[in-house]
């Protein structure tokens, strides 16, 4: 089993015939993704790389039966776009986009719980199930097969664990990027709940960054509802109150947000904390 996408999940891009959309669209297609093709107003009916263009997410999912979207739109974008797929019906939208106004990514929100979609985003790098599937910007060479589930705040860092763990045989469920705008439907909470529902996942970890209150959060989920072992990393520690680093949401406040407050609270409920990656594989054992 795996978390919210499989070899089953059909695919559609939104802004698949720009750069990134088309890139990316085919790294996923070559990865095994069902991307059963795109979405480009103006553009419907044509076929690019093999890949058939709609003019309309509704188009798109009444004539492919797509059930998740990737958004490769400008933030101006952005908003029409999610709600074009909310309202077609698609159950995972994946908003890799970032930049996206505050406002703009309240209303997206928003709109997705009314019609019980799934957001992940926006500014994320998406999702991956090893050996299945994946959504998004996350490279496919790093990645294997295992017990693993892995969530985070951030792109990078996410990429530099996952080759930790694979080059130490440890392989992945499915590993979740789910942004590090301050802002978002998807979080720690909702991945940690479906990791700890999933069968195939046996252990977990939780990379966390300085700002807001996500993990402190999280780690009163965890005490509460998570069996499984968790192991957690928080980045910025050297970060100085109210410099903004990396993302948006990555910002400390009137003391608060530091990586010691969480790193704290983490430890308390028995969470292992690394203090560098490298140390994840090992505190797994």
């Amino acid at each position: 089993m795996a978390i919210l996408l499989t070899k089953e999940t059909k695919v559609i891009v939104q802004g698949i015939t720009g750069f990134q959309g088309m890139f990316h669209a085919k790294k996923m297609r070559e990865y095994g993704t069902q991307v059963v093709g795109g979405v480009t107003p103006g553009k419907g009916g044509s076929e690019i790389e093999g890949f058939k263009v709609w003019d309309s997410v509704a188009e798109a999912v009444d004539e492919s039966g797509a059930n998740a979207s990737c958004i490769f739109v400008p933030a101006k974008f952005a908003k029409s776009a999610a709600y074009e797929a909310i309202d077609a019906g698609i159950q995972l939208v994946v908003l890799i986009t970032e930049g996206i106004p505050k406002v703009d990514t309240m209303a997206i929100v928003k709109r997705s719980k009314a019609k019980g979609a799934t957001l992940i985003g926006p500014n994320c790098p998406g999702l991956i199930t090893p050996g299945e599937a994946k959504i998004g910007i996350i490279p496919t060479t790093i990645v294997k097969p295992g017990n693993v589930g892995v969530i985070s705040r951030s792109g990078t860092l996410t990429y530099e664990v996952l080759e930790q763990l694979s080059n130490a045989g440890m392989g992945q469920s499915t590993c979740v990027g789910i942004g590090g705008d301050p802002y978002k439907q998807t979080n720690f909470l909702q991945v940690l709940k479906l990791f700890q529902e999933d069968p195939k996942t046996e252990k977990i970890v939780m990379l966390g960054e300085i700002g807001g209150n996500a993990e402190e959060v999280a780690a009163e989920f965890i005490k509460k509802y998570v069996t499984k072992p968790v192991v957690g990393y928080i980045a910025g520690k050297t970060a100085k109150p109210g410099k903004t680093m990396g993302h948006a949401g990555a910002i400390i406040q009137g003391g608060k947000g530091t990586a010691e407050s969480k790193i704290k609270t983490l430890e308390s409920i028995g969470v292992k904390t690394a203090t560098r990656i490298s140390e994840i594989p090992e505190l797994l054992k």
